[in-house]
């Protein structure tokens, strides 16, 4: 496998140029696009939007607790009490909604709940997973998994209710297009209750976030570790960073000029096989340290209360935790909702109940299984490691060739991941700019794919929090005030799913 691939790198290296030129040029581009990017984009924005927002900092560890990572705690916990707890007696309904129990091929959108869910799973299930956990727990140690669990639970109720206000407010057009999430129900929601002009600053600014993400978390981050991942395995790629991000975004190409039909598609069979063949190679790895995994759950949660300071003391566990959770199932933030709001559906709550599932599989059961194997083997002691590089080694230790599976995962990781992202983007341009300017976002949306394995890990992490952990500022800030519409609409949902009045062709398709 690794010769045949080397074999099509070659030729590729040698229909570009010599194989000298390309190395050249590649560390001539890996060094200025980095100091660019650092200096003129991830610094600027960073003073901007989190400098004057911290208001809890400990000079003794460093570990400073910005505002954003307290504002969606702060949501999520509102959601859960507000609609009473949704995330745990809407479960078992989202499931069954989830596997068609409800389908009706009349109602309004164009992808099923099915679809819808796993478009957005792609989205999140991602290198969020496999690296961003792996950094958590280099920078917080095994205690910030639990913080992770807990972000994870309170953040199904934020997926509910921006789910439920997307599908509320989502625009469809005479040929059946939607366009729909957070840019909708923030100006028209809040038009509703006389916010006119704080609903149209927040759209147009979560809009701007939005494009922003897109690039950053959403394609960026993956493109780039999948680079890491690829090229340990494949050696003759780590001097052609550019040759994987053309190849990458040839491939991504093809998928996303299909809209989100193609999009939904492509996820509902990607996601399922991605995550089944990941949980699998990490259910592996605990068998053959299944010894350890009860020491390592109780390390989990002891060390989540621990004050040890090399991690920044338990309350700089917690921010780590909270920062990485929101970075790997964007609830709070919105992203999602533009995925749900195409689901085919009349009930706006029905598709809310089935998007509580995310947090639950992507940070409850997929990232704890890249938490264990980390934990168990105790690769996260061991300096010099972060990232995908230390999940990689983790599964190492039980079969020199899982990192090829996880290769494998990863890959698929960010492919599902960047589809997903550049429909969000899409549907965020075509919002702030009109229809003409969605082609120009999406050859955009694939140049980046192409560039990004030329940047550092730092800039790109960098950039991926302030813009995707940003666009949870004006989403909870209108959903909290939207909040009360989404309550009444879910009493009425329990009422007429308990007292047997839902229509009967639905029901029974």
């Amino acid at each position: 496998m690794r010769g045949r691939i080397g074999a099509l790198v070659a030729m590729a290296l040698a229909w570009a140029g010599t194989a000298a030129a390309a190395d050249e040029a590649a560390t001539s581009w890996q060094a200025r696009i980095d100091g660019f990017f650092g200096s003129w984009v991830v610094e600027p924005l960073a003073a901007v939007l989190f400098f004057d927002l911290a208001f809890w900092d400990d000079p003794d560890t460093g570990v400073r607790l910005p505002f954003v990572v307290a504002w969606l705690v702060m949501g999520a916990i509102t959601f859960t009490l507000r609609m009473s707890f949704v995330n745990l007696r809407g479960f078992a309904h989202a499931i069954r909604v989830t596997a068609g129990a409800y389908d009706n091929p009349d109602d309004p959108g164009e992808i099923s709940h099915f679809q819808a869910l796993s478009s957005a799973l792609s989205a999140t299930v991602g290198l969020g997973n496999i690296a961003g956990v792996a950094i958590a727990i280099s920078q917080g140690g095994p205690g910030a998994v639990f913080w992770l669990w807990v972000a994870g639970f309170l953040g199904m109720s934020s997926k509910f209710v921006e789910v439920t206000l997307a599908q509320m407010y989502r625009r469809v057009s005479p040929d059946g297009i939607v366009s729909g999430g957070p840019m909708y129900y923030l100006r028209d929601g809040l038009a509703e209750r006389g916010m006119a002009p704080l609903g149209t600053v927040l759209a147009y600014l979560f809009a701007i976030l939005c494009v922003g993400g897109s690039l950053g978390g959403g394609n960026m981050f993956q493109a780039q570790q999948s680079y890491v991942a690829v090229a340990e395995q494949v050696p003759v790629l780590q001097d052609y960073p550019f040759v994987y991000g053309v190849l990458l975004a040839g491939v991504v190409a093809l998928v996303i000029l299909g809209g989100i039909k193609r999009i939904g598609f492509a996820a509902s069979m990607v996601v399922p096989f991605m995550v089944g063949v990941y949980v699998l190679a990490a259910i592996a790895v605990l068998v053959m340290h299944a010894g350890q995994v009860p020491a390592a759950f109780a390390q989990i949660v002891g060390s989540a209360f621990s004050p040890d300071a090399a991690y920044g003391g338990a309350l700089g566990v917690m921010v780590i935790g909270f920062q990485r959770a929101a970075f790997s199932n964007e609830a709070g933030v919105g992203s999602a909702s533009i995925a749900h709001s195409a689901a085919s559906t009349d009930q706006p709550v029905r598709e809310g109940v089935v998007a509580l599932l995310e947090p639950f599989i992507d940070t409850i059961v997929v990232c704890t299984m890249t938490a264990l194997v980390v934990v168990v083997t105790g690769k996260y002691q061991e300096t010099g490691m972060d990232g995908v590089l230390l999940t990689s080694e983790s599964f190492r230790t039980v079969f020199e060739w899982f990192p090829v599976v996880l290769t494998l995962a990863v890959l698929l990781f960010a492919f599902s991941t960047m589809i997903s992202w550049s429909y969000y983007g899409d549907r965020a341009t075509q919002f702030l700019l009109g229809d003409r300017w969605v082609l120009p976002y999406r050859i955009l949306f694939v140049c980046v794919v192409a560039l990004a394995p030329l940047l550092e890990l730092g800039n790109v992490v960098g950039f991926s929090d302030l813009m995707i952990l940003g666009m949870a500022f004006p989403n909870i800030l209108g959903a909290l005030f939207l909040s009360g519409k989404v309550k009444a609409a879910l009493d009425r949902y329990w009422d007429d799913l308990g007292g047997g009045r839902m229509p009967e062709r639905a029901r029974h398709r």
